[in-house]
């Protein structure tokens, strides 16, 4: 059991297994393609908001309190690959959402805030400026303050504030964007 546990791709692929048998053994009330894009939207989401709360609720605190010669453990390692996981669910989450919002013929009245997808359409708007957030500021002030390009220290330092502000801004959005999507009962 500890080599399976052990391995993280061995337990993805047992996951999507076991999840396949539940969407072919279990009937839903909607398309087999509407259910496996909505339940991806969902893995993809919970992947970029988690990510985007373990930042702003674990290691930008706890950053400070790490003694100079332990922080690199996280600059180096985690950071990065935490990073790699959060830009791409974000990129993942919204190319999915906009598929389905598509597919359910939904897509321009929400993004125009048309009446009967106001809810929505702020949702998506939300989550588009918070994946615009983690591309174009987040991400390049990022590799900056983590060394991943090189910068002089007042570039890194100034660029891990902007990361941070921003970071901070997409929490904000997050709460009411979270919201929309859950409450919005058409499509």
């Amino acid at each position: 059991m500890v080599k399976f546990f052990g391995n993280l791709h061995l337990v993805l692929v047992a996951g999507l297994v076991l999840a396949l048998l539940v969407i072919f053994a279990v009937p839903v009330n909607t398309t087999l393609e509407q259910g496996v894009l909505r339940w991806l939207h969902l893995f993809f989401g919970i992947t970029w908001i988690g990510l985007l709360y373990y930042f702003n609720f674990v290691q930008i605190p706890t950053m400070p309190k790490i003694p100079a010669e332990l922080k690199p453990g996280v600059s180096k390692h985690i950071a990065p690959s935490a990073l790699f996981f959060f830009r791409w669910g974000a990129a993942l989450t919204v190319l999915t959402g906009l598929i389905i919002a598509w597919r359910a013929q939904y897509l321009v009245e929400a993004l125009t805030l048309a009446q009967g997808f106001l809810l929505i359409g702020i949702g998506m708007w939300l989550a588009l400026i918070m994946a615009f957030n983690v591309w174009f500021v987040i991400w390049p002030n990022q590799k900056k303050a983590l060394g991943i390009v090189p910068a002089e220290d007042a570039v890194k330092a100034k660029a891990a504030t902007t990361a941070m502000m921003f970071s901070r801004t997409n929490t904000l959005l997050s709460i009411p964007m979270l919201y929309c999507m859950i409450n919005f009962n058409g499509g």
